[in-house]
Order: structure tokens, then sequence, then C-alpha cells
């Protein structure tokens, strides 16, 4: 069994869910899985190493939430197993109270 060091409890995405660039609003990808701290990402789309990029995506918990909105920072990406697709792992660092809010109620309780 393989033992997660994390400090932040990632979930799954049960769905697909876009992730928005703001800055180019274009679709850069999907939620892979997502914790209070980060994301990861599928991407189709070359993403910039070490960047600092503006996101949004609507969590689907039908009650018509706000969408989320953060700045993350792209810590890393790997080549998955579809040609031309990437893995992507990011950071949150500003996120809004209330997007902090939703995504916690996203989440669940912590185990």
């Amino acid at each position: 069994m393989t033992e997660d060091y994390r400090r932040a409890r990632r979930v799954q995405a049960p769905e697909n869910i876009e992730v928005l660039d703001t800055m180019t609003d274009r679709v850069i990808g999907h939620v892979g899985n997502l914790s209070e701290t980060g994301m990861l990402l599928t991407s189709g789309s070359p993403l910039v190493d070490d960047a600092l990029y503006q996101l949004r995506f609507e969590l689907p918990d039908g009650t018509g939430s706000e969408p989320i909105e953060v700045g993350a920072h792209l810590l890393w990406q790997n080549m998955a197993s579809a040609p031309g697709q990437t893995w992507a792992g990011f950071r949150f660092i500003t996120l809004s109270e209330s997007s902090q809010a939703c995504l916690r109620a996203w989440l669940g309780p912590s185990q």
C-alpha cells in the first residue's frame, strides 16, 4: 500500500470540470483532482513551466454556486499517456474567501 504524505486531502473530480485561463479566456484543461491548496490538471494546451496563472472553474455541486477563481503557480508538468496531453500540478496562491468556502464545502469534511 502506498502512503500519501501530502498535507491537503485531494478529491477526484467526479465529472469533467473545465478550467479556463482568465487571461486568455480559453479552456486550458480539466481538473483531475482538487484540494484546498491546489489541483492536478489534465491539459492539451502548452503550459509555461514555473508560471503564474489566473484560473476559473465551476464545481459540480448542483447549487449554482459562483465559479471558483484562483491565482495558481504551475509547480510541475509531465507527459500523460495520451498523445498531446500533460498532467500539471498547480498550487493555489490566491483564493477569495467566498471561493475558499465553496471549495471547502465541495471537498467535504477532512478525514
